[in-house]
């Protein structure tokens, strides 16, 4: 990503809200919006060596799907 990039990422966060705990929507959705593009990589995730996940699966997976469907909403629904 370049820098010119990541600061228009940046200006443009509050257009979709400030509730992504996460941060990797705001680089997605921004992303979009901007008309950037993107590259799939794989990942391989590995079982954790040392302490426990602080991520719930369930109340962490409704809150980023209910972040989907609001930037679909502004997104593409416009």
């Amino acid at each position: 990503m370049r820098r010119s990039d990541y600061y228009r990422l940046r200006d443009g966060k509050a257009y979709f809200g400030d509730f992504d705990p996460f941060g990797d929507f705001d680089l997605i959705f921004g992303a979009s919006k901007l008309n950037l593009k993107s590259v799939d990589m794989p990942i391989r995730y590995a079982a954790r060596s040392y302490g426990e996940t602080q991520i719930s699966r369930f109340r962490h997976g409704v809150m980023l799907l209910r972040m989907v469907v609001f930037a679909f909403f502004k997104i593409k629904a416009q």
